[in-house]
């Protein structure tokens, strides 16, 4: 994984507001509906959200330039406590523990498997050598591979509310399609048996597929509801009229009130998303955008209009 502050282009001295600036330019450009034709967008639309879920969160942002965690989010290895590995001698190496199936003869090893049976249930763990009850115990579960493989896969908004399929590449190289199932949250975990981890003499683990909603450029998902801005011209603010919103279904028209204030919220019933056959709304919120530049024709109409018709909109707040 890359660093993530060479992700987003941005220096580790960067604000906030400069890092999620950034990750908004760069979600819009790589996301997957903006490039249906390059196959690659999906990976680098992936990159970009793991490298926002770092810095964007100020406890891990501080975590990885500590180097508590790596530039894929998980903890590093910090050592055993105490400086050495655990079983480790003072003077280096490890110590060794043996462990025998068969029983305490002549010339047996001390300190053996059957001896801390001994401790723990008495004479009776050597099979009734002594009397008393017997126990069978099947030394080869002991160290028993753990072949279950933990991956992470991040899907866009739109895939987890839809689903279908998506590949993935496995640490070893593999590639797999996996099935998103329509309506998955951050956090479910999708389990595919038998294509974990092998070794001989041992069933195959299962992959285990922790699922993670990438942060969408528009929408901000709330239960089950959608947030979003929606900007508009001062003169659609003044005189009204019919403005195109984006919702994950497809483009809709809005119709805006003449006199609409920055900061007015509209509901779209049912353009949320979809669960338990109903689906969320979608509430958009106006944001007045003023033309980029400086127009003499606008400053103008602005200086006429305030000799004219002065108003206070701050007088309620003393």
């Amino acid at each position: 994984m890359r660093d993530p502050y060479e992700v987003l282009g941005v220096q580790r001295g960067a604000s906030a507001a400069a890092i999620k600036s950034a990750f908004r330019k760069l979600a819009k450009k790589h996301h997957p509906d903006a490039n249906k034709n390059d196959p690659k967008a999906a990976e680098r639309f992936a990159e970009v959200n793991t490298a926002n879920e770092i810095l964007g969160d100020e406890v891990k942002r501080k975590q990885f330039d500590r180097g508590e965690i790596g530039a894929d989010g998980k903890p590093r290895f910090q050592g055993f406590p105490g400086g050495g590995p655990r079983g480790a001698r003072p003077g280096g190496g490890f110590e060794q523990y043996g462990f025998r199936g068969g029983g305490g003869g002549p010339g047996a090893d001390g300190g053996g498997f059957e001896d801390i049976l001994n401790t723990m249930f008495g004479s009776g763990a050597r099979g009734g050598r002594r009397g008393g009850a017997q126990f069978d115990f099947d030394t080869s579960t002991f160290g028993a591979p753990d072949l279950d493989l933990n991956v992470t896969m991040t899907v866009s908004l739109e895939e987890s509310v839809k689903g279908g399929d998506k590949r993935i590449r496995l640490p070893s190289g593999k590639e797999l399609n996996v099935r998103i199932p329509a309506g998955v949250t951050s956090g479910q975990q999708i389990r595919l048996r038998g294509q974990g981890d092998t070794a001989p003499g041992h069933r195959p683990g299962d992959l285990l597929i922790t699922v993670t909603v990438a942060a969408h450029p528009i929408f901000k998902v709330d239960g089950n509801d959608l947030r979003a801005d929606l900007p508009i011209t001062l003169y659609e603010a003044v005189l009204g009229g019919k403005v195109r919103v984006p919702t994950l279904g497809g483009a809709v028209e809005l119709s805006i009130p003449k006199n609409t204030s920055g900061g007015r919220t509209f509901r779209l019933k049912g353009k949320g998303i979809p669960k338990g056959g109903a689906s969320g709304d979608l509430f958009v919120t106006t944001r007045i955008i003023l033309p980029d530049g400086n127009d003499a024709d606008l400053e103008g109409l602005m200086e006429k209009w305030r000799d004219m018709h002065p108003y206070n909109p701050r007088r309620d707040l003393g």
